[in-house]
């Protein structure tokens, strides 16, 4: 299992206890090349990769140098996580193209992987539909690199672009069982018979919103609550919403959000969409909560990250929930890709 990087303190922690992966996002404050080059140092044998890192806000030979680079001083650690991220935050934040996102995205990962791949004395060359590369790089610094390139997924769509062009999906933090076996899977299925590049070793990642605080649950609860309220105020979650029938409690969450009623958006999230969704409250309640998650195949196959939220918890809140995480390693039987 993983977690998000929780700084390296915990992270040795978290590595003594068994963590065998950690992973990072991106947001306006913190970079994912950036926070993936302290998870490099920070720590010994896990594996470390964005999850996940903008795809769009760089190019494919800035996303390849970053994990080039970084690979030099981890190898065989690195994978590479890429999302599309929202449309309005391509067009507004980053003054980017993100028309098609879909096939947009199968273009960046063989770009990517072109980078990666490419031989010294030989052309990296790529030729998609946004995309084409024909670089003459003359100084022997290539050399092939089978950095694993997983897909952040949420809808059936980028799932099934996952399995035809990925190493891989991540999954996200709302994903519940019948959203992982209705929906994500078998579309990812159908993508890996459309393969034609014969890659095998397909692997799930995914983050599940984990709160536990013997002392206080009930705070810990409200936290998963405001978090969960918070992704669902992106209607890229309609689907799952939908197919949860969730609309009522989902309306009443975009319209305290609209107001900025923190409290309401959290109301609005109903115990059954936290039974779900997340693992929280005191360690034996979150204990039992991942135990039917895990009998139920709720969760990724191959890699869990146990995410703190992170809405409107303070650094210090989500390290404490990252520490009152770990005894629940011995729950968590995943098996850790090499």
């Amino acid at each position: 299992m993983g977690m998000p990087w929780p700084g390296p303190e915990v992270a040795r922690e978290a590595e003594q206890a068994g963590v065998g992966a950690f992973c990072a996002g991106e947001f306006v404050d913190h970079e994912a090349y950036a926070t993936l080059a302290e998870m490099v140092a920070g720590s010994q044998a896990a594996l470390v990769g964005p999850a996940i890192a903008y795809a769009f806000a760089r190019s494919p030979y800035a996303h390849a140098a970053a994990v080039r680079q970084l690979h030099r001083v981890a190898p065989g650690r690195i994978f590479l996580g890429l999302g599309t991220g929202a449309y309005r935050i391509n067009r507004d934040w980053f003054g980017v193209d993100a028309d098609r996102p879909v096939a947009r995205m199968a273009d960046w990962v063989g770009a990517v992987r072109a980078w990666l791949q490419a031989e010294n004395g030989e052309r990296v060359r790529f030729s998609g539909e946004f995309l084409t590369i024909d670089a003459d790089v003359r100084a022997p610094v290539l050399g092939r690199l089978d950095v694993p390139i997983l897909l952040a997924t949420v809808n059936k769509r980028m799932a099934r672009t996952a399995g035809r062009v990925g190493d891989g999906l991540i999954g996200h933090g709302l994903f519940t069982s019948t959203w992982w076996k209705d929906v994500v899977r078998p579309a990812a299925d159908r993508g890996a018979a459309e393969r034609t590049d014969g890659r095998t070793g397909f692997v799930e990642h995914g983050w599940v919103t984990t709160a536990i605080d013997d002392a206080a649950p009930e705070r810990a609860t409200r936290d998963a609550k405001r978090m969960i309220a918070f992704y669902l105020t992106v209607r890229t979650y309609d689907p799952m919403v939908e197919h949860h029938g969730w609309e009522g409690p989902v309306s009443k969450v975009r319209a305290a959000f609209a107001t900025g009623d923190t409290d309401g958006m959290a109301d609005a999230v109903t115990d059954e969409m936290v039974e779900a969704i997340a693992v929280c409250g005191t360690t034996d309640e979150a204990r039992e909560m991942l135990r039917r998650r895990r009998l139920d195949d709720a969760l990724p196959r191959d890699v869990g990250y146990l995410a703190a939220p992170s809405f409107l918890v303070s650094w210090r809140r989500r390290t404490a929930y990252a520490r009152a995480s770990l005894p629940l390693l011995t729950d968590l039987q995943m098996s850790v890709p090499t």
